[in-house]
């Protein structure tokens, strides 16, 4: 970790507080999310100190600890009445507006690949191409919410989309991970996301974004589908 410069430290904590803000103010200001979000991130920051991702080789891997609870979370979401109720409420500008984190996640991302600590496969030079989020992601709050000049149609369109590249990086992470079913990147296995402070992008950053694009998805298909008789009539 002695190889990562501060300002991509800063970057990281300027982009783990934009993502919770604005996760925060989708969901109407809840202090309850807050509370919780805080506490799981504090959580695995503790573990990742204390070395528990280290042992990448156990049986099951530990890395799945760190990236499968609040992917499962955000899953989940969408097969119970309360998940489904608690997608509807959050604000589609404030989602649209948390993608943004992407660009600076990116320039972190690649900068500890320089480092040594993720394969060139995880950054914008490699197969990750999630940056283009983070970039279109001010372009689509700006026509949308902003000069109005873009509508449903754009913004579910973008979502589905950026969703897929989101699926595209968190399978090359997983496959790059030092664990006993990696696939790729053996030469330089995905260890910088179990070192302190990263621990929290898969932790935190990468769920946040899922659930935003999952409660986009829902609610512009769900207000597609209530025009649907009024264009009939």
């Amino acid at each position: 970790m002695q190889n990562i410069p501060v300002f991509v430290i800063v970057l990281f904590a300027f982009a783990t507080f934009f993502t919770i803000f604005q996760f925060y103010i989708a969901a109407g200001k809840s202090g309850k999310l807050l509370v919780a979000m805080v506490v799981y991130m504090t959580v695995q920051s503790v573990l990742a100190i204390d070395g528990f991702y280290k042992n990448g080789m156990s049986i099951p891997p530990r890395f799945m600890f760190l990236i499968g609870p609040g992917m499962l979370f955000g899953l989940s979401l969408c097969f119970f009445n309360s998940g489904k109720k608690f997608l509807d409420s959050l604000d589609l500008k404030a989602l649209t507006l948390l993608h943004a984190v992407r660009l600076p996640v990116e320039i972190i991302l690649y900068n500890v690949f320089v480092a040594g600590l993720i394969p060139e496969l995880m950054t914008f030079e490699g197969y990750n191409f999630d940056i283009l989020s983070g970039i279109s992601a001010i372009v689509v709050y700006y026509l949308v919410f902003v000069r109005q000049k873009a509508g449903s149609k754009l913004l579910l369109i973008w979502n589905i989309a950026c969703l897929l590249l989101l699926i595209n990086i968190v399978g090359i992470a997983i496959l790059s991970a030092k664990t006993p079913f990696q696939q790729l990147a053996f030469d330089q296995p995905n260890i910088g996301v179990t070192y302190f402070p990263f621990v929290i992008l898969p932790a935190i950053i990468v769920p946040a974004v899922l659930v935003s694009h999952i409660a986009a998805i829902r609610q512009l298909l769900l207000k597609k589908a209530a025009q649907i008789p009024r264009q009939v009539h």
